[in-house]
This record gives structure tokens, C-alpha cells and sequence, in this order.
């Protein structure tokens, strides 16, 4: 590939690790699948490539079909829930992050309801909903007719929203409790955590059987608060909490000496946090040292 050919694929990288990241919900993956479609484009005709936006958004597009096919076996035989990789995005890593739609997109919260839709339906949500395709250019870019990306659409939306919590708290009110679950639970003060806790809040950890974490999610006030209190108590012995945004939202960080053990997402509703997801696994953390380390 000539260093024109090179220069211009680099222009077109941000948009395509941000269109494979929300397909895979994984970091890494999406990174070698920009690689392979570079390795594609390298070895392509230019002239029969009119439009090499389209023509790599195609290309990726499909790649991450295919790896998502192979995935769901893989994620079948996972130890404990798996979660999305978690990205830092006050960078700008994935695209401009200025609306709440924006936020949504990328966020654990829809990462996590993407995973229930079929790899097509995901395809057709993700073009349409975060890169504004119109139906016949994702039919293009998926060999399908109009007619059937419409109707793959509007069953993506639907199963989105049954889920798609209802209402949303402010980023303002959102950062505001996110600081006031990091200065209690850096002052192990536990009723002060207890009172963040929405009755049905679920806290999920995901280390992948790299590191001891809960192997099914925790329901309840209760039992939550009970795992806190004990977490408290070993987990948080010599570890340092930061605020840092991740998916675009406020998040903690977690460190053992300055090392990343932990990002931990919530999802606030109703001034209170109503979901969690803890990343534990060391492997799921590496894209964000990456992005620290480059800072």
C-alpha cells in the first residue's frame, strides 16, 4: 500500500473502531478487525473502490458479523457474567460524546442489550441508530433487501426498548452520585452506600475466571449491600478509587499499587443507582491502561 493509500485509511480509522466496537462490545476485537479490513483494503483494487467510506464500513461491518457468530459460543462457556469491554471516552476515542443519544450509544447499559439481539439485527440497529445509514445503504452494505433491513430494524428497536430503562438522571446528577458512592466507599461508610442503593439494584462483576469475582449477579439492596460491606472490608484494603468516564459516563476506578484492577460503570435512576457492572477481568482492562498510559 502506498503512503497516500495508508494516509487515507488512517482518516477513516476513529469511525471504523467505533463502528466495530459497538458491534463487538470489545475493544481488542474491534481493533484486529481494523487491522484486517487495512490488510483488505491494502490488497484491493483501488479503482473498482468509488467510495471507501462505504466500502470499509461494509467490509467491517461484515467481519464483525462473522466474529460475532464465532463469539456467542465462545461467551456460552464464559465463568461468570460477561460485560462489555469498558472504554474511556473523554478522549474522544469513540466520537464525539455531546448528547445524551450520543452517551446512550455507547454506554454498559446498551452494550449490555445489544448482546441480546441476533447478529444481524445488531448490524442493521448500530448503522442505523449511532452512524445515521439509511435503510439502502445498510441493505448495501449487507446484501439484503430494503425491505427485510426495515423489518430487521424495527424488531432491533423493539427488543431495545422493553428493556431500555425508562427513565434517566441528568450526567450532572449522574457524576454528582457516582462522587458520592467513590467518597463512601473510600470512607467505608456503609451506611452511605447503603443509601445510594436503589431495593432491586443488581451489581455484576466480570472476571472472567482470571480473578475472584461473583459468578451470577447480585439482586437486592440487601444482598449487595452485604457483598459491599465485605468488599469493604478485603477488596478495599490498599486500593485507591479515582472517577474516570467510561462509555461515556461517570465511573470509578480501581488501583493496587498503580496498577488498574477494576472499572466499576453504575446506572442511575431515580437519584439512586439501580445497576452496576464491575470489569475485573485483567484482559478486559488493557485497552483502558492503553488509553491511560497515552495520556
Amino acid at each position: 500500500m502506498t503512503t497516500a493509500l495508508a494516509d487515507e485509511f488512517e482518516t477513516h480509522r476513529p469511525r471504523l473502531f467505533g463502528l466495530a466496537y459497538r458491534m463487538l462490545g470489545s475493544a481488542h476485537e474491534a481493533e484486529d478487525t481494523v487491522q484486517d479490513a487495512y490488510l483488505r483494503f491494502s490488497g484491493a483494487d483501488r479503482g473498482a473502490i468509488e467510495h471507501p467510506a462505504a466500502w470499509l464500513a461494509k467490509v467491517v461491518t461484515n467481519l464483525c458479523l462473522t466474529r460475532l457468530t464465532s463469539a456467542r459460543a465462545r461467551r456460552e462457556e464464559y465463568v461468570g457474567p460477561w460485560l462489555p469491554e469498558p472504554v474511556i471516552t473523554s478522549d474522544g476515542t469513540l466520537g464525539p460524546l455531546e448528547s445524551a443519544e450520543q452517551r446512550d450509544a455507547v454506554s454498559l447499559a446498551m452494550l449490555v442489550l445489544l448482546e441480546r439481539l441476533t447478529p444481524t439485527e445488531r448490524a442493521v440497529y448500530v448503522l442505523r441508530e449511532a452512524f445515521a445509514y439509511g435503510h439502502r445503504e445498510i441493505a448495501e452494505a449487507l446484501e439484503l433487501t430494503e425491505a427485510n433491513c426495515r423489518q430487521l430494524y424495527r424488531r432491533a428497536v423493539q427488543r431495545v426498548n422493553e428493556r431500555r430503562p425508562r427513565f434517566e438522571s441528568t450526567p450532572e446528577r449522574q457524576e454528582e452520585l457516582v462522587r458520592s458512592f467513590l467518597t463512601a466507599a473510600r470512607d467505608g461508610d456503609l451506611g452511605g452506600l447503603e443509601k445510594l442503593l436503589a431495593a432491586d439494584v443488581v451489581w455484576e462483576s466480570d472476571g472472567g475466571g482470571r480473578v475472584r469475582a461473583a459468578l451470577r449477579p447480585i439482586e437486592g439492596r440487601d444482598k449487595v449491600f452485604r457483598f459491599l460491606a465485605g468488599a469493604t472490608r478485603t477488596f478495599m484494603a490498599g486500593v485507591e478509587l479515582t472517577a474516570i468516564e467510561i462509555n461515556g459516563s461517570p465511573a470509578l476506578a480501581a488501583w493496587a499499587d498503580d496498577s488498574l484492577v477494576s472499572v466499576v460503570v453504575l446506572e442511575v435512576r431515580d437519584e439512586l443507582v439501580v445497576h452496576a457492572w464491575a470489569m475485573m477481568n485483567p484482559d478486559k482492562l488493557d485497552f483502558v491502561r492503553r488509553q491511560l498510559a497515552r495520556a
